[in-house]
């Protein structure tokens, strides 16, 4: 029996472009697809779209995590689990990876005698994330690479559910939106995604669908999530080609951007009054003047609702990707600080 996406027993997280009702595409990392039934199997209908890397499902089937690798392009059925005990069981399919694919969503095949029971309500807590390969969780499996550069890797090592913006997540109770692409840095021309022509943040902060045709790039609707706490975690991938914070920070490229970035939160302000807006980078080795252009415009604006984090380690922690223990570290510290802005942040919405 296919259970069709559109059906209203399951759940979804996630900014997902819902252009067709019947195949919902799915792009950004951490978003989710939940699915309470009873019966013994469960199959996922899927079409991928890959653009680089190997590409790869994440799921949890009562509870315990599992992934499979997809085919590059085409339909297909995947099977998740087979040969369940009678009786009850979840299943959350979720995007390890961010727009290295994406994946059009055709429903889930159980037994024909199975029955959809209601999941659970999703967290009334929102955060959502502005980010890069960091706060997508690229690379965080390599747990044998703690605190070193990264191994040679063709996707496999990335893993979502293990990026410091979930497990922050997870630790306050909260449904996230993870809008992280790895290379992302805030200005067009910069870092390190889609290159030779590079793609900031401030092209598709407000897309679903955004590569590799941004030009038909879908554009998200602000009013269907609305969050509590908004984390701007950009500014390390800014440094290439030419790190000019830390070359000449008074200079008219390290000015331009700056006053870019305050445009950048300010836009980010005016879509969520009622927010907090927490500016941070990460623990990965870069240039501390990009924290203190942060910092700068953070003092700049003046606006108790905008606030800088540093992390214990920040800039310094290591020169590879964020294994799975360094973003523990990095998410007790970001739960911590945001619980320290009071319980009424979370009553405003």
């Amino acid at each position: 029996m296919l259970i069709k996406p559109d059906n209203s027993l399951l759940q979804y997280s996630g900014r997902i472009d819902w252009s067709d009702k019947e195949a919902p595409v799915l792009v950004f990392p951490c978003s989710y697809i939940k699915i309470r039934f009873s019966g013994t199997r469960v199959a996922a209908v899927v079409e991928n779209h890959q653009s680089y890397f190997s590409n790869f499902l994440g799921y949890f089937i009562d509870g315990e995590q599992k992934c499979v690798k997809m085919a590059n392009r085409g339909r297909e059925t995947i099977m998740l689990a087979e040969g369940l005990e009678q009786g009850e069981h979840e299943l959350m399919l979720f995007k390890r990876m961010d727009a290295c694919h994406t994946f059009t969503f055709y429903g889930f095949e159980v037994d024909d005698d199975a029955s959809l029971l209601q999941v659970d309500e999703k967290p009334r807590r929102r955060i959502e994330v502005y980010g890069d390969s960091v706060s997508a969780g690229e690379v965080s499996e390599a747990v044998d690479y703690i605190g070193q550069s990264d191994p040679e890797h063709d996707g496999e090592f990335s893993n979502s559910y293990y990026s410091y913006t979930w497990m922050t997540a997870r630790k306050l109770g909260a449904e996230i939106h993870d809008i992280a692409q790895g290379g992302a840095a805030l200005l067009d021309g910069t870092g390190w995604f889609a290159g030779p022509d590079f793609i900031g943040m401030e092209s598709f902060y407000d897309r679903i669908q955004y590569y590799p045709e941004p030009n038909d790039a879908v554009k998200w609707d602000f009013q269907l999530y609305r969050p509590h706490v908004v984390i701007v975690a950009i500014g390390q991938n800014d440094a290439n080609p030419d790190d000019y914070m830390a070359t000449d920070y008074e200079g008219a490229k390290a000015e331009h951007w700056r006053k870019s970035y305050r445009a950048f939160v300010s836009k980010l302000r005016g879509i969520y009054p009622q927010a907090e807006i927490i500016l941070a980078t990460t623990i990965l080795e870069h240039d501390g003047n990009w924290d203190k252009a942060i910092g700068q415009v953070c003092a700049d604006m003046a606006d108790e609702h905008v606030h800088h984090f540093l992390y214990r380690r920040n800039g310094v922690g290591t020169p590879g990707h964020i294994r799975i223990p360094e973003a523990e570290e990095m998410a007790a510290e970001l739960s911590g600080f945001i619980e320290s802005l009071g319980e009424g942040i979370w009553e405003t919405c």
